[in-house]
């Protein structure tokens, strides 16, 4: 049986694709964002000596980063509202458990880029006696920022891909409107084609904007 190839289709159903690279990429940079600030908080968590800080934040990081992100998606999406605890749409439930998991990801990144911060940064702050906190404000996190520029990075463009789990909750993303034009006109070949070039052109985008901007500000050590 010979597959007979139809392109124009898929250019008559192109803004469904556009628009899901645009949602996906205003949810992985959302997630990534949140995925920082939750990144931070476990990173310095699990590097205090209370125990009480240290060990539930241990257990969220190694129960989420050995959770896939699908089950987690459809836990916070079905099983929380049967629980009565919380109901989000589909949008927000997938841009909220990205961020957990970017968070439980990157608190690892952080917590390496926080070991890397010279001691001799801390003690210049302390001898001009910037406060715990104003050292953190002014000193640590602008420095531990650079240092894990790079892997922020990747982040992004790992999360991006990840958006591609939001269409088993129905969330419009890219790869819910390339199965939307594949169930109603029935050409696989082209709408796969097409959406992986776009996947792979977004991301390599990506990494060569954020290529640029590591140049200019990563921390050379």
């Amino acid at each position: 049986m010979r597959y007979n190839f139809n392109w124009p289709v898929i250019w008559r159903n192109s803004d469904r694709l556009y628009y899901g690279i645009l949602l996906g990429l205003a949810i992985a940079v959302v997630a990534l964002a949140v995925g920082c600030v939750i990144g931070i908080l476990l990173a310095i968590c699990r590097q205090s000596r209370n125990p009480l800080l240290r060990l539930p934040a241990t257990v969220f990081v190694e129960v989420v980063r050995n959770t896939p992100l699908l089950l987690l998606v459809f836990f916070v999406y079905f099983g929380l509202p049967e629980l009565g605890v919380i109901a989000f749409d589909n949008i927000e439930t997938f841009t909220a458990t990205l961020a957990l998991y970017a968070g439980a990801y990157l608190s690892e990144v952080f917590r390496g880029g926080l070991a890397a911060i010279p001691a001799a940064y801390i003690e210049a702050g302390r001898a001009i006696g910037l406060t715990r906190f104003q050292r953190l404000r002014y000193v640590i996190l602008p420095v531990l920022f650079r240092i894990v520029l790079p892997s922020l990075s990747s982040a992004l463009i790992s999360l991006f891909k990840d958006t591609a789990l939001a269409a088993a909750i129905g969330v419009p993303e890219l790869t819910f409107g390339a199965r939307w034009i594949n169930v109603n006109t029935f050409q696989v070949l082209e709408t796969w084609m097409v959406t992986a070039v776009l996947y792979l052109a977004v991301c390599y985008t990506i990494a060569i904007g954020l290529r640029q901007v590591e140049k200019r500000y990563a921390m050379v050590r």
